[in-house]
């Protein structure tokens, strides 16, 4: 594996540059050796960009001007080619503190998805740590894979992606009780309350990104039905904006509001009985066959489509073999490009 993707100094050739115009509109290119950004306002080439600081302003052929920034984490996950729905930076950024995701921890992910979460994992637990990640789709493990790469420039030596159910798979790749975390994005976690309880730790914590609340019911009951870990907790995040310009201070017409659920709970050690909870009366009786109603099977699950996934799967795996190839000593000029991905 070759070095990871500095995220600060100088530009260099392999390097992400956003570049936002006039217009506050943003395009992020991959720094090629002879390559370009062609746009309606003119052209920069690479060649331009490279070695200066980050944070330039760049002028076009046209004379307009181009601030030079490196995307954020939160600003390449919103552009990248996605296989499969993303964690949203507002829901990766608290599952990793309501998970407690640390340096040197070992993870386990299910499913990978179009890589989003596992990029923000990868950067929680560092160099030190371990990320074993899960999908039953070779085409999203293979968008996931492309979009990492491309990010970092290379694929971490401490992450890997397995292919399969993860019931099926875990115990092959992960060693029972060596678990630090466990995050479940998937359409049905509870089918994976056993595996998850024999892989964690004593005290290891299980979160999981949950789309409705049927499926939020469903889960949270499974694991208080297990015995085998604490209380779940269950919230969302919402999102606002603010315009702050002078004296017109609001709120933004528009917000990131409801995109998924977060619900936690903690291994308890073998043996060990959860105290009962003195609880009020509700309505908690329930059937199988209620439950069966909110299965995503009844209420049918949306795809994409195989042709669409090999497509963005192409794009992703692009993406990632211009990363690495740019970041390799410069010899012969490429053909001219211009990246244009608006974010």
């Amino acid at each position: 594996m070759s070095a990871l993707r500095r995220q600060s100094g100088p530009f260099l050739w392999g390097d992400k540059v956003q570049l936002t115009g006039p217009k506050g509109r943003m395009h992020t290119i991959t720094l090629t050796p002879g390559g370009e950004f062609h746009t309606h306002r003119g052209i920069i080439r690479h060649d331009d960009v490279v070695e200066l600081p980050d944070g330039s302003v760049l002028v076009s052929t046209t004379g307009d001007e181009y601030l030079a920034l490196r995307p954020l984490l939160a600003d390449f996950v919103m552009s990248m080619p996605r296989g499969a729905a993303i964690v949203y930076p507002k829901d990766a950024a608290m599952i990793v503190t309501f998970a407690d995701i640390f340096p040197g921890a070992t993870v386990v992910e299910a499913g990978v998805g179009s890589g989003a979460l596992s990029l923000s994992l990868l950067r929680a637990i560092g160099p030190e740590g371990r990320l074993a990640s899960f999908e039953r789709r070779q085409e999203f493990a293979d968008v996931a894979q492309g979009n990492v790469t491309s990010f970092l420039g290379a694929s971490p030596d401490n992450w890997s992606i397995t292919v399969g159910d993860l019931v099926d798979e875990l115990p092959g790749v992960v060693e029972p009780g060596t678990a630090d975390r466990v995050v479940l994005d998937m359409l049905a976690p509870w089918e994976c309350v056993a595996a998850t309880a024999e892989t964690l730790k004593p005290g290891g914590l299980v979160v999981c990104y949950i789309a409705t609340v049927t499926q939020l019911s469903r889960t949270a009951e499974a694991f208080r039905a297990s015995g085998l870990f604490t209380e779940p907790d269950s919230s969302e995040t919402l999102v606002r904006s603010w315009h702050v310009e002078g004296l017109a201070v609001r709120p933004d017409h528009r917000m990131i509001a409801h995109t998924g659920f977060l619900m936690t709970a903690r291994r308890l050690a073998p043996g060990a009985v959860l105290p009962e909870l003195k609880r009020r009366a509700s309505k908690s009786d329930f059937s199988d066959e209620d439950v069966e109603l909110w299965t995503p099977g009844a209420l049918g699950d949306r795809t994409a489509s195989p042709k669409k996934l090999r497509k963005t799967a192409r794009q992703a795996q692009d993406a990632a073999a211009k990363a690495t190839a740019g970041a390799q000593t410069p010899g012969t000029p490429t053909t001219p490009t211009g990246q244009d991905t608006p974010l």
